[in-house]
């Protein structure tokens, strides 16, 4: 036998070779909130065909500023292989550079409306879902962990668990990635400031309503924030996990942070099933 093929069949047997055997889908979701379609793609895991009947719960894993509906399949292939192994559906739609806000100075930007409602629906009637706020997780990187706080906190009848990812839970310290553009100015437009970040959000949430989970690098320059956020939870007395690691705002970070998220969102999921 060669020293290949002895290697996979070792691989094989200790069930550690990641195979990706799940199918990967790009969708125009239509959005009558923005009268236009957005991009999706859909990740399915190989049990959706072999176990038809079966539902699945989905995550909506969201991408940073400057990234899209791509970037976390490309980047991070692992995401099949969790999807495969903790039999879930992932969703990753197009944000652009719009923080999944509905922005308060331009009308036709409701990323909000988008993601919580229209793309929830939309997927909910096109494939075999776990069609309940416990069966439905929101998580992302950078822009895209500001989003799956948001999204959830502020949907709480749709979604039960959120994950950020070296999120930018605070946007007041920061100018740039357009958020003048969604926000208004920050010197004319404070209150919108005030009222459109997450950590402004956590005194209207009540334990257990919602499983949340902060994930940062040590050298994030989002720490603080993140920091900041951990604190404010800790202090109303919302349950959560915080984790720093060593590693920075990049890819090779997330590929580390994105099987422990999985593992956070795995038993959530399981209560959507009637499991304990």
């Amino acid at each position: 036998m060669s020293l290949i093929r002895k290697s996979v069949l070792t691989w094989l047997a200790l069930g550690a070779l990641p195979l990706f055997a799940a199918k990967v889908e790009t969708v125009q979701v239509p959005s009558a909130a923005m009268n236009k379609g957005i991009s999706a793609t859909v990740i399915l895991p190989d049990a959706y065909a072999t176990k038809p009947e079966k539902r699945f719960p989905v995550l909506y894993l969201l991408h940073g500023a400057g990234d899209n509906y791509q970037g976390w399949v490309t980047r991070v292939p692992l995401i099949k292989d969790e999807a495969d192994r903790r039999e879930f559906v992932i969703v990753c739609p197009d944000g652009g550079t719009n923080w999944y806000y509905d922005s308060p100075v331009n009308d036709g930007i409701r990323f909000e409306t988008f993601c919580a409602k229209e793309l929830v629906a939309w997927i909910d009637g096109k494939y075999r879902t776990t069609a309940n706020r416990l069966g439905r997780a929101t998580c992302g990187n950078s822009m895209g962990g500001h989003g799956a706080l948001w999204l959830a906190i502020r949907h709480r009848d749709t979604f039960a668990t959120a994950v950020a990812l070296s999120g930018g839970v605070d946007v007041r310290p920061f100018k740039d990635w357009n958020l003048p553009a969604l926000l208004g100015p920050q010197d004319k437009q404070k209150e919108n400031w005030e009222s459109h970040t997450v950590v402004n959000l956590v005194p209207t949430l009540k334990n257990g309503e919602l499983a949340i989970s902060l994930d940062c690098g040590g050298k994030d320059f989002f720490l603080a924030v993140n920091r900041d956020l951990h604190q404010r939870l800790l202090t109303a007395g919302i349950d959560h996990d915080y984790s720093e690691r060593p590693g920075g705002h990049d890819w090779n970070y997330w590929n580390k942070a994105f099987p422990y998220a999985a593992q956070f969102i795995a038993p959530q999921f399981e209560r959507s099933a009637g499991k304990p």
